[in-house]
């Protein structure tokens, strides 16, 4: 400090001067922190009752890591012999997580999950915060948390969250990203490359949001703040249930119309037929034009063809008309007895399949959205942007747990997921819950 009122003040010295204060901050904090706690724990223990088969032990010392620094911990510990584990009642009442207090360990969760990957978590939290935790620190405290996380999505709902009104319309829309995994990960699973051995696994990502209002021209606005997430590695069979029962916790009961967004994908519309029977289904006009382009190709030979721009914008203002029956009457017609009919039958299969998910006009009569863009976003933001970098190779629970915590944070819910984690800690120490 001396040194910095005597010299000529510099940007490099002004860097120096606030990490330095920083560090001289923190460790009085710290202290106290340690004090406060280790006097928490004392009561904790004082009034500890064990349950039935659990004998104390004695006092055990534990590092605790906290958001200033570490300290010592004095805290009993009771061991139950028939189920040959121990327990530390003030950890429990406390939340500490791997020995980090809850504020570190959510701070933790949030950057390991958040983060391009855990090294660039451990740069973060060091020139961020001060916080000296390792990527290896991190991963370990990330991946068992993000199994309760994955868990936490999964909990059965039965009725609508507090606080959920009825609103106009409830979208739910779902799709997949494959994610690059390791060797085990993929035994005995085909695959769409030449070796016909899968690179990737589906990982299956859910959003619900809502729209109360239209502008000015009658188009959908979504509300703000209101899309929620829910994702898993398991099988479409599973990942729908799941999905409804976020739609339920939303207020699926409340909502006055229910809208289905999906790509065209038979599983998919299964799925809505299985998990949601009253929804309009609609599959996104960018994946019907799309393949309306694989048609002309199949049609005129390739996209250089002189008429595929002009005719792929006919076949858009018919789509936007109710007209995707005449698109493949008249399709058939022009490409009948032609030895380019079973191509082109076989990419009118698609709309053949999907004719009434693609009424365009009627959709946008009714003020609804027909466009899947927020799920094609989230696959991106919440599933490309963590597990999908170059040379990343997952484990399926690792992706799975990463993903859940992403998903939560991105659900605007880590404060309900923090609290209901804390009370599961402190009702460890229920005694009265003897019916064991």
């Amino acid at each position: 400090m001396a040194r910095f009122q005597s010299e000529e003040p510099n940007g490099v010295a002004v860097q120096q001067l606030e990490v330095l204060v920083r560090t001289a901050i923190f460790k009085p904090a710290n202290q106290l922190i340690g004090v406060l706690l280790q006097n928490a724990a004392d009561r904790i223990d004082a009034a500890f009752q064990p349950k039935p088969g659990e004998q104390r032990k004695g006092r055990v010392a534990a590092g605790v890591d906290c958001i200033f620094g570490s300290f010592l911990l004095q805290r009993d510990y009771y061991y139950h012999e028939g189920k040959k584990q121990g327990h530390y009642p003030a950890d429990d009442a406390l939340g500490l997580e791997g020995g980090k207090t809850p504020a570190l360990a959510r701070l933790v969760c949030l950057e390991g999950a958040d983060e391009s990957s855990y090294q660039k978590a451990e740069l973060h939290l060091r020139e961020v915060g001060g916080i000296e935790v390792s990527a290896r620190q991190i991963q370990r405290l990330v991946q068992p948390i993000g199994k309760a996380a994955q868990e936490w999505q999964e909990r059965e709902a039965q009725t609508p969250e507090p606080g959920s009104k009825a609103v106009p319309v409830m979208y739910v829309s779902g799709d997949a990203s494959g994610v690059t995994m390791r060797k085990e990960e993929l035994e005995g699973r085909a695959g769409k490359g030449a070796d016909g051995k899968a690179k990737t696994r589906m990982a299956n990502l859910g959003c619900v949001f809502t729209q109360h209002k239209r502008d000015e021209k009658g188009r959908p606005i979504r509300d703000h703040e209101s899309t929620t997430y829910v994702s898993t590695f398991n099988s479409i069979d599973q990942f729908g249930p799941m999905l409804r029962q976020e739609a339920i916790r939303r207020g699926l009961c409340l909502a006055m119309q229910v809208v289905l967004l999906i790509d065209g994908a038979v599983a998919l519309a299964n799925m809505g037929l299985d998990c949601f029977r009253n929804a309009i289904q609609i599959v996104d006009f960018y994946h019907a034009l799309e393949h309306a382009g694989k048609v002309l190709v199949a049609l005129l030979g390739s996209k250089e063809h002189p008429d595929y721009k002009k005719r792929l914008h006919r076949l858009a203002k018919e789509l936007l008309k109710d007209r995707v029956q005449k698109l493949i009457d008249r399709t058939r017609e022009e490409c009948a007895g032609t030895p380019r009919a079973e191509a082109v039958e076989k990419e009118l299969g698609y709309f053949v399949n999907n004719v009434e998910r693609m009424q365009y006009g009627t959709f946008r009569r009714q003020g609804f959205f027909i466009g899947s863009g927020v799920i094609e976003a989230g696959c991106k933001t919440v599933i490309g942007a963590r597990c999908k970098q170059s040379g990343m190779f997952w484990g399926k629970p690792g992706a799975e747990n990463i993903l859940a915590l992403r998903c939560i944070h991105s659900s605007r819910r880590l404060d309900q997921f923090w609290k209901e984690r804390l009370n599961a800690h402190v009702a460890r120490n229920d005694c009265l819950a003897l019916a064991e």
